[in-house]
């Protein structure tokens, strides 16, 4: 999507790149400014938040559009509680930085590195189909993420939209993710379910 004529892109030069038509991996969402030097505090969307200290070129995507409207460069990153400080070219006070407040950074699928061998990202285990192991009975889909300070909690939608679980993202847990075929099998904690009810 173009940016509109009338828009102002915050990131001098940037948004006047058309990005490739690619499928989109969000790696963070930008909360607000940081200081008064352009700085902008993001909230990761990936465990690794040393990744973005590798990163130089990412897309940032507006909350009205379907995809991002141009490239920003990294100038430096750094972790700060459990959140990430990002410094974009160009971005050099707190007008410019307030401007990126709700925008997602993102980077082309096909630069995502691989995970590591046992873990996961975030985004491929949306969609997923979630099945009790023992019973095989569905539970549904994963729809979200949430970080809680322990592991990490899966958004399960069942089949009707107020049925929603949260199961931990442990290996006790989820005993057996298969991504490529989209569903994890799970050994559900006695009384996980009734906690959930409303």
């Amino acid at each position: 999507m173009e940016p509109e004529p009338n828009s102002v892109c915050p990131v001098p030069g940037g948004c006047d790149l058309k990005p490739p038509d690619e499928q989109w991996v969000a790696i963070a969402s930008v909360v607000r400014p940081w200081g008064s030097r352009g700085e902008v505090i993001a909230e990761p969307h990936t465990s690794r938040a040393e990744r973005f200290q590798e990163l130089r070129r990412v897309y940032l995507l507006r909350q009205a559009e379907d995809s991002p409207s141009g490239a920003a460069e990294i100038e430096w990153a750094r972790r700060h509680r459990g959140r990430v400080i990002l410094k974009f070219r160009g971005v050099e006070d707190i007008g410019r930085a307030r401007a990126l407040a709700g925008t997602t950074v993102c980077i082309p699928q096909q630069e995502r590195p691989p995970a590591p061998p046992g873990e996961y990202y975030h985004a491929d285990l949306l969609g997923c189909e979630v099945l009790e192991r023992k019973s095989g009975r569905r539970l549904g889909l994963v729809t979200g993420w949430l970080e809680a300070g322990g592991p990490g909690l899966l958004e399960v939608t069942g089949e009707e939209a107020d049925q929603e679980l949260l199961i931990p993202f442990a290996r006790s847990v989820c005993v057996e993710i298969n991504v490529a075929a989209r569903r994890i099998l799970v050994d559900l904690p006695e009384g996980l379910e009734e906690l959930n009810r409303p």
